[in-house]
């Protein structure tokens, strides 16, 4: 008797190697939420914000709410996630925008994080439990104008005044700096680089805002001025001293990008895709043609490959093994697949690519500054350089 063929089993073209049934039944719940959240929105609403250049300073309060913000870290009114859920809230995010992603990430991974892991009991009880509920704004204050790749180098610097700090310098490229209640601020001290809380409102602190971008123009940038910046002695976070602290802050927030950018190349993809079997050029869908299915399939296999790159980390940091190295490792690739397939998508869509009509040249344009921020590209590739060989090419 001859056997039957096997039926085929479908694939699903937005979740083609079946990650879902990888993830918890609380890890799709959040990530279904967060998605939800952007559908609602962000969605609606981004195009008229990336134009304008502007972001709703309310949305704090509504992320804050959902358990958001400060999301992987614990008490403090922060939800104590795992760090895959996380990440995964950071791919629906960014699938809406980057600056959405980006004001998540501030909040929690460069703000929250540091004063949770190196603050003072008094610090913490402060600012975490009204940052958790969006209650107030932070900002993180490492690059300046003249010291990006190298904070070594950095010139802010606070001096010792009786049991007072007075700090001067500048701060450059600081996402939320012109909304924030509160800034991380690092500075040279006569004892290393050390970490300082600073109110906005404190007198001869000053933020101006950076017009005229053409990305990430749904994120507040700004600049940061300090001039003679009088601190009380408890402004300065007293668990690290030197680069280890901004450091591990980056290390954190380069994890959420690495999760994040998935979601901006998945919008790409899809985008693409959408338009790939509707739009008629010659008599039929332009998906049919063999050079646009090419560009798909290599769009479809940068979009898995991001995606099972970044749960695979997400669940080595969960389990305590994940090292610095490897996260640059995932910061590296998945923004660098994630361009390749928003300018992909963007040749599919022709004309049409280049409007606010479609989300992809917006993520193209934002992925520009997301392959800079939070270390460039050179930068992670001499690091995953120095990891493999032992030897150290930045000096």
């Amino acid at each position: 008797m001859s056997k039957q063929p096997a039926r085929a089993r479908k694939v699903d073209a937005r979740d083609f190697l079946g990650l879902d049934a990888k993830l918890s039944p609380e890890e799709r719940l959040i990530r279904d939420t967060v998605r939800s959240f952007v559908a609602d929105r962000v969605l609606p609403e981004v195009a008229e914000w990336f134009e304008a250049g502007t972001f709703p300073k309310e949305m704090a309060k509504e992320m804050g709410a959902l358990g958001l913000l400060g999301m992987h870290l614990e008490g403090y009114g922060c939800a104590g996630t795992n760090a895959v859920s996380y990440g995964l809230a950071c791919t629906e995010l960014e699938a809406g925008d980057s600056s959405a992603r980006s004001f998540v990430s501030v909040q929690g991974s460069l703000v929250m994080f540091p004063i949770l892991t190196y603050g003072s009991d008094a610090q913490k009880q402060e600012w975490l439990p009204a940052m958790a509920r969006g209650d107030a704004i932070g900002c993180f204050g490492l690059t300046e104008p003249d010291s990006g790749s190298d904070p070594a180098s950095m010139r802010t610097a606070a001096k010792r005044d009786g049991d007072d700090w007075v700090l001067n310098g500048s701060k450059m490229w600081i996402t939320n700096g012109g909304i924030a209640d509160v800034a991380v601020v690092w500075a040279q001290t006569d004892d290393g680089i050390r970490g300082f809380i600073v109110p906005t409102t404190t007198k001869g602190f000053t933020a101006h805002d950076i017009h005229k971008k053409l990305s990430m123009r749904a994120s507040i940038t700004s600049e940061l001025v300090f001039d003679d910046v009088r601190l009380p002695a408890d402004a300065v976070l007293p668990g690290v001293r030197g680069l280890r602290g901004p450091l591990s802050c980056l290390t954190e927030a380069r994890f959420g990008i690495l999760f994040g950018v998935v979601g901006a190349a998945r919008a790409c993809y899809e985008a693409a895709l959408d338009y790939a079997v509707t739009r008629d050029q010659f008599g039929g869908p332009i998906g049919r043609f063999q050079l646009t299915q090419r560009k798909l399939v290599d769009m479809l296999i940068g979009v898995n490959h991001g995606a099972l790159l970044a749960l695979h980390l997400g669940r080595m940091k969960d389990e305590g093994t994940l090292e610095p190295a490897q996260v640059s490792f995932g910061k590296l690739d998945n923004v660098r697949m994630a361009l390749g397939v928003a300018r992909e998508a963007r040749s599919i869509l022709g004309a049409n690519g280049i409007t606010l009509e479609y989300p992809v040249i917006r993520h193209m344009n934002n992925l520009e500054s997301v392959y800079t921020l939070e270390g460039t590209n050179e930068i992670h590739t001499l690091v995953l350089g120095q990891a493999i060989t032992g030897l150290n090419a930045f000096t």
